[in-house]
Protein backbone atom coordinates (compact mmCIF):
# COMPACT_ATOMS: atom_id res chain seq x y z
CA UNK A 1 0.00 0.00 0.00
CA UNK A 2 1.19 3.54 -0.61
CA UNK A 3 2.52 5.59 2.25
CA UNK A 4 0.22 8.26 3.68
CA UNK A 5 2.18 11.09 2.06
CA UNK A 6 2.61 9.43 -1.33
CA UNK A 7 1.52 11.77 -4.11
CA UNK A 8 2.40 10.79 -7.69
CA UNK A 9 3.06 14.29 -8.97
CA UNK A 10 4.15 13.33 -12.50
CA UNK A 11 1.05 11.18 -12.97
CA UNK A 12 -1.10 13.96 -11.53
CA UNK A 13 0.32 16.42 -14.06
CA UNK A 14 -0.41 13.89 -16.82
CA UNK A 15 -4.00 13.57 -15.58
CA UNK A 16 -4.46 17.34 -15.68
CA UNK A 17 -2.81 17.73 -19.09
CA UNK A 18 -4.53 14.70 -20.60
CA UNK A 19 -7.87 15.74 -19.13
CA UNK A 20 -7.41 19.22 -20.59
CA UNK A 21 -6.63 17.82 -24.06
CA UNK A 22 -9.62 15.48 -23.82
CA UNK A 23 -11.83 18.38 -22.76
CA UNK A 24 -10.60 20.48 -25.70
CA UNK A 25 -11.45 17.61 -28.08
CA UNK A 26 -14.88 17.14 -26.48
CA UNK A 27 -15.60 20.87 -26.65
CA UNK A 28 -14.48 21.10 -30.29
CA UNK A 29 -16.67 18.12 -31.21
CA UNK A 30 -19.61 19.60 -29.31
CA UNK A 31 -19.26 22.89 -31.18
CA UNK A 32 -18.98 21.00 -34.47
CA UNK A 33 -22.11 19.01 -33.59
CA UNK A 34 -24.03 22.23 -32.87
CA UNK A 35 -22.79 23.81 -36.11
CA UNK A 36 -23.68 20.77 -38.22
CA UNK A 37 -27.15 20.62 -36.66
CA UNK A 38 -27.73 24.02 -38.25
CA UNK A 39 -26.65 22.67 -41.63
CA UNK A 40 -23.09 24.00 -41.69
CA UNK A 41 -20.23 21.87 -42.97
CA UNK A 42 -17.86 20.75 -40.21
CA UNK A 43 -14.56 22.65 -40.01
CA UNK A 44 -12.80 19.43 -39.07
CA UNK A 45 -13.40 17.79 -42.46
CA UNK A 46 -9.99 18.23 -44.07
CA UNK A 47 -9.94 15.36 -46.59
CA UNK A 48 -11.97 12.33 -47.65
CA UNK A 49 -10.14 10.29 -44.98
CA UNK A 50 -9.78 12.90 -42.23
CA UNK A 51 -12.89 14.55 -40.83
CA UNK A 52 -15.40 14.47 -38.03
CA UNK A 53 -18.69 15.08 -39.86
CA UNK A 54 -19.31 11.42 -40.65
CA UNK A 55 -18.54 10.41 -37.07
CA UNK A 56 -20.67 13.10 -35.48
CA UNK A 57 -23.69 12.35 -37.60
CA UNK A 58 -23.50 8.57 -37.31
CA UNK A 59 -25.16 6.20 -34.89
CA UNK A 60 -21.67 5.70 -33.40
CA UNK A 61 -21.55 9.43 -32.58
CA UNK A 62 -24.35 9.07 -30.02
CA UNK A 63 -23.64 5.70 -28.49
CA UNK A 64 -25.65 6.21 -25.29
CA UNK A 65 -28.44 8.24 -26.89
CA UNK A 66 -26.70 11.58 -26.42
CA UNK A 67 -23.80 12.96 -28.46
CA UNK A 68 -20.56 11.36 -27.31
CA UNK A 69 -18.76 14.72 -26.93
CA UNK A 70 -21.19 15.65 -24.14
CA UNK A 71 -20.01 12.60 -22.20
CA UNK A 72 -16.45 13.81 -22.75
CA UNK A 73 -17.37 17.26 -21.42
CA UNK A 74 -18.34 15.58 -18.14
CA UNK A 75 -15.58 12.95 -18.02
CA UNK A 76 -12.44 14.95 -18.81
CA UNK A 77 -12.93 17.72 -16.23
CA UNK A 78 -13.37 14.97 -13.60
CA UNK A 79 -10.03 13.49 -14.68
CA UNK A 80 -8.44 16.93 -14.41
CA UNK A 81 -9.93 17.42 -10.94
CA UNK A 82 -8.49 14.11 -9.75
CA UNK A 83 -5.11 15.16 -11.12
CA UNK A 84 -5.25 18.40 -9.13
CA UNK A 85 -6.36 16.54 -6.01
CA UNK A 86 -3.58 13.96 -6.44
CA UNK A 87 -1.02 16.75 -6.11
CA UNK A 88 -2.76 18.38 -3.16
CA UNK A 89 -3.63 15.35 -1.04
CA UNK A 90 -2.94 11.62 -1.03
CA UNK A 91 -5.88 9.98 -2.75
CA UNK A 92 -7.35 6.87 -1.15
CA UNK A 93 -7.03 3.48 -2.83
CA UNK A 94 -10.72 3.41 -3.82
CA UNK A 95 -10.31 6.65 -5.79
CA UNK A 96 -7.36 5.23 -7.74
CA UNK A 97 -9.24 2.00 -8.41
CA UNK A 98 -12.33 3.96 -9.47
CA UNK A 99 -10.22 6.08 -11.83
CA UNK A 100 -8.64 2.91 -13.21
CA UNK A 101 -12.09 1.43 -13.84
CA UNK A 102 -13.35 4.66 -15.45
CA UNK A 103 -10.32 4.89 -17.74
CA UNK A 104 -10.62 1.17 -18.58
CA UNK A 105 -14.24 1.78 -19.60
CA UNK A 106 -13.20 4.83 -21.63
CA UNK A 107 -10.48 2.77 -23.30
CA UNK A 108 -12.99 0.04 -24.15
CA UNK A 109 -15.11 2.71 -25.83
CA UNK A 110 -12.03 4.05 -27.62
CA UNK A 111 -11.28 0.57 -28.98
CA UNK A 112 -14.87 0.32 -30.20
CA UNK A 113 -14.67 3.79 -31.79
CA UNK A 114 -11.35 2.95 -33.47
CA UNK A 115 -12.90 -0.15 -35.02
CA UNK A 116 -16.01 1.77 -36.07
CA UNK A 117 -14.00 4.66 -37.52
CA UNK A 118 -11.64 2.51 -39.53
CA UNK A 119 -13.73 -0.52 -40.48
CA UNK A 120 -17.26 0.90 -40.70
CA UNK A 121 -17.10 4.65 -41.35
CA UNK A 122 -13.78 4.63 -43.23
CA UNK A 123 -12.71 7.99 -41.85
CA UNK A 124 -10.48 9.26 -39.07
CA UNK A 125 -11.84 12.07 -36.93
CA UNK A 126 -8.99 14.36 -35.78
CA UNK A 127 -10.67 15.32 -32.50
CA UNK A 128 -11.56 11.69 -31.85
CA UNK A 129 -7.94 10.71 -32.45
CA UNK A 130 -6.87 13.29 -29.86
CA UNK A 131 -9.23 11.60 -27.41
CA UNK A 132 -7.71 8.22 -28.28
CA UNK A 133 -4.23 9.69 -27.85
CA UNK A 134 -4.91 10.74 -24.26
CA UNK A 135 -7.18 7.92 -23.08
CA UNK A 136 -4.79 5.03 -23.68
CA UNK A 137 -1.71 6.58 -22.02
CA UNK A 138 -3.77 7.79 -19.05
CA UNK A 139 -5.18 4.31 -18.48
CA UNK A 140 -1.74 2.75 -18.75
CA UNK A 141 -0.23 5.42 -16.49
CA UNK A 142 -2.86 4.97 -13.78
CA UNK A 143 -2.71 1.19 -14.15
CA UNK A 144 1.07 1.32 -13.78
CA UNK A 145 0.65 3.39 -10.62
CA UNK A 146 -1.92 1.10 -8.98
CA UNK A 147 0.14 -2.00 -9.80
CA UNK A 148 3.43 -0.46 -8.59
CA UNK A 149 1.79 0.69 -5.38
CA UNK A 150 0.10 -2.70 -4.86
CA UNK A 151 -3.37 -1.14 -4.87
CA UNK A 152 -4.45 -3.69 -7.44
CA UNK A 153 -3.67 -7.37 -6.83
CA UNK A 154 -1.16 -8.57 -9.40
CA UNK A 155 1.31 -11.46 -9.47
CA UNK A 156 4.76 -10.54 -8.20
CA UNK A 157 6.40 -11.04 -11.64
CA UNK A 158 3.98 -8.47 -13.10
CA UNK A 159 4.70 -6.00 -10.30
CA UNK A 160 8.44 -6.55 -10.72
CA UNK A 161 8.22 -6.05 -14.49
CA UNK A 162 6.18 -2.86 -14.11
CA UNK A 163 8.69 -1.54 -11.57
CA UNK A 164 11.69 -2.53 -13.71
CA UNK A 165 10.58 -1.10 -17.07
CA UNK A 166 11.14 2.64 -17.35
CA UNK A 167 7.87 4.42 -18.19
CA UNK A 168 5.93 1.25 -19.11
CA UNK A 169 2.83 3.31 -19.96
CA UNK A 170 4.77 5.05 -22.73
CA UNK A 171 5.95 1.81 -24.32
CA UNK A 172 2.48 0.30 -24.05
CA UNK A 173 0.92 3.40 -25.63
CA UNK A 174 3.41 3.36 -28.50
CA UNK A 175 2.59 -0.29 -29.23
CA UNK A 176 -1.15 0.45 -29.24
CA UNK A 177 -0.77 3.52 -31.48
CA UNK A 178 1.54 1.68 -33.88
CA UNK A 179 -1.02 -1.12 -34.20
CA UNK A 180 -3.81 1.41 -34.89
CA UNK A 181 -1.66 3.23 -37.47
CA UNK A 182 -0.74 0.01 -39.30
CA UNK A 183 -4.35 -1.18 -39.33
CA UNK A 184 -5.63 2.21 -40.52
CA UNK A 185 -3.05 2.22 -43.30
CA UNK A 186 -3.95 -1.32 -44.39
CA UNK A 187 -7.68 -0.60 -44.25
CA UNK A 188 -7.81 2.97 -45.58
CA UNK A 189 -4.53 3.39 -47.52
CA UNK A 190 -3.89 6.79 -45.97
CA UNK A 191 -0.41 7.13 -47.45
CA UNK A 192 -1.70 6.30 -50.95
CA UNK A 193 -4.38 8.98 -50.69
CA UNK A 194 -1.92 11.80 -49.94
Amino acid sequence: MPSADHRPRALAVCLVAGGALGAVAALALTLEKIATAGGAAPNCNVSPLIGCGASLNSVQGSLLGIPNPLIGLMFWPAVMLLGVLAVAVPLPRWVWLGLTAALAGATALVVWFVVQSIAVLGILCPWCMLTWAVTVPLLLGVLTHVVRERMLPAPQPVVSAVRAIPVPWLWGSLVVFAAIAVWAQLQLDIVGSL
